[in-house]
Order: C-alpha cells, then structure tokens, then sequence
C-alpha cells in the first residue's frame, strides 16, 4: 500500500445512531491485532482482507453520501493504519466533517496530531465480560467514548 492508499473492510451510509452523536455514517477499517473474545467485526480482523482504496476515492465516495458531514472510522483497529488514517482526517476535516474515531487503544497512546484533526474518540478494548447496551457509543463498560472539541 501506498501512503495515499488505506485498506477498508467496507461502508456503512445506511446512516447508524450508536458510532456517535447524531446519524453518522461509518467506514470500517480492515485490521486488527487485539482479536477481543465476543468482537462483533471479526470479518476485519485479517489486515490482507477488504480492499485497498485511494484516500482521495474514499473521500470523493463519502462526499456523495454523507450529506448530514457526520461519519466516524471504525473497524478493525483504525490505528493500525494511523498514516492513512491522518490523511484522511484531514481531508474530512478541510470539508467541516463532524469525525468520531473507535480504537481499543488507550487515550494516550493515540497521536496528538490525530486528535487535533477530529471530534470524538473512543478508547479502550472491547471487554465481553462488561459487555453494555445503555452506556452511549460504546460495546463495554470499560471503554470511553470522548468529546474532544
């Protein structure tokens, strides 16, 4: 893959309520090391999967689609691919999107330069044991869904 290039497992524009505030739209990376017993994407997981697209594409798809600026990144683990997935933050930020980001890693091991581009992170592994429906944005109890600006 190219720099210009990121790996993506599919897209989601039906327009969902629980990956962050408001209808958003969610594009799932493909990747993901942690393999968290009870994953719900474990079809991401395999980081030779899905399919490579240009970012510039990527951007141009979401563009026609997403006319509500609301989309989050998923996957996978999104920071698996954390060029890729800067370049894209940044071009949904030059377009006023609205960005949520889902990682299992911990706050402080996400790029301050990542943050600065986008709205909301959510941290922390998914964890079956403390599996959750209520809490807002989140799989487990133990996870954090974060505003930053």
């Amino acid at each position: 893959m190219s720099n210009n290039t990121i790996r993506i497992n599919n897209m989601d524009f039906h327009g969902s309520t629980c990956d962050g505030p408001g209808i958003r739209n969610v594009v799932f990376f493909q990747g993901c090391s942690r393999h968290c017993p009870g994953c719900h994407n474990m079809g991401t997981w395999n980081p030779n999967s899905g399919h490579e697209i240009e970012i510039s594409e990527l951007v141009s798809i979401i563009d026609s689609r997403t006319p509500m600026r609301r989309i989050t990144i998923s996957g996978g683990e999104p920071l698996m691919q954390i060029d890729g997935l800067i370049e894209l933050a940044k071009s949904l930020r030059q377009r006023n999107y609205d960005i949520a980001v889902y990682t299992g890693n911990r706050l402080d091991d996400v790029p301050q330069k990542l943050l600065d581009l986008i709205d909301y992170i959510k941290v922390g592994d998914y964890q079956k044991e403390y599996r959750t429906s209520v809490k807002p944005y989140v799989g487990s109890t133990n996870q954090e869904f974060i505003k930053l600006h």
